[in-house]
């Protein structure tokens, strides 16, 4: 008997045109398995299954169901939780509750939380200037000695803090420890890994006081801060020029460095200290 005379009582539930095999039926299921007909109304993004349109829904309605047992973060969809875990299972559980940022010990979690609670308890004795947390304090220390002992033993340079110098020779040993477990990425500092997983999780909590803009990085904050504010303090010693941006700044200095013809040299000392 043909197949075309057969009975066709394989009836797709999708969008009920029926087979005479389930074979066919299955090959025309693939059909609507690249389809995405499940449209969102607020956004008109489409989804090949319901289920995925009812998680994306989420981010519209707000609703955040998936929280973190370790911490007071919630998520509206179950993979940003995920993302989010790693931050816990990772070397550094002690997590601040303003902005992500994770510590090892919960001691440098308090010294860290005076940056929110604009609470300065380390004073300089020399210059009288506070800082939030003690490791703050050590650094600028460095400003009144000078002393930088911890020397690398490649390039020569020299740090104040062991830790910045076994950093730094990263560079040189293209050692590179701390990798993404969600892309595989790698980097040579853990900080960087961390500002990084805020582009799988989405997260950005450092949030503009003034317009409300949020980054995932402080340092971006910093810098769009000063659009605000007009602040320039990038001054460049061999013409005066001030710039917002340290790297419009170094992007200029080759103006001075470029040693064409009416230019004269300059040493890299005239203007480090501003990089």
């Amino acid at each position: 008997m043909r197949i075309d005379t057969m009975e066709k009582s394989h009836v797709c539930e999708l969008c009920g045109e029926t087979f005479p095999v389930s074979s066919i039926l299955e090959s025309h299921l693939l059909i609507h398995a690249m389809e995405k007909s499940y449209v969102c109304e607020f956004c008109s993004e489409a989804f090949s299954e319901n289920d995925h349109l009812n998680d994306h829904l989420l981010i519209h309605t707000m609703e955040k169901l998936y929280a973190c047992e370790f911490c007071s973060e919630a998520f509206s969809e179950n993979d940003h939780l995920n993302d989010h875990l790693l931050i816990h299972t990772m070397e550094t559980p002690y997590v601040c509750e303003f902005c992500s940022e994770a510590f090892s010990e919960n001691s440098d979690l308090k010294d860290h939380l005076g940056v929110h609670t604009k609470e300065k308890p380390y004073v300089c004795e020399i210059c009288s200037e506070a800082f939030s947390e003690n490791g703050h304090l050590k650094d600028h220390l460095g400003v009144h000695t000078k002393e930088k002992q911890y020397v690398c033993e490649i390039c020569f340079k020299a740090f104040s803090q062991n830790g910045h110098l076994k950093e730094h020779l990263r560079i040189h040993t293209k050692e590179k420890p701390h990798e993404c477990e969600v892309c595989k990425k790698a980097f040579s500092i853990n900080s960087s890994l961390k500002r990084h997983l805020r582009i799988h999780t989405q997260e950005k909590p450092h949030v503009c006081e003034v317009c409300k803009k949020a980054f995932s990085a402080s340092s971006d904050l910093k810098r769009h801060v000063r659009v605000h504010t007009k602040e320039k303090p990038y001054i460049c010693k061999i013409c005066k020029n001030a710039f917002s941006d340290g790297s419009y700044f170094k992007k200029h200095l080759r103006i001075h460095t470029s040693n064409k013809p009416g230019h004269y040299e300059i040493h890299k000392k005239d203007f480090s200290d501003n990089i």
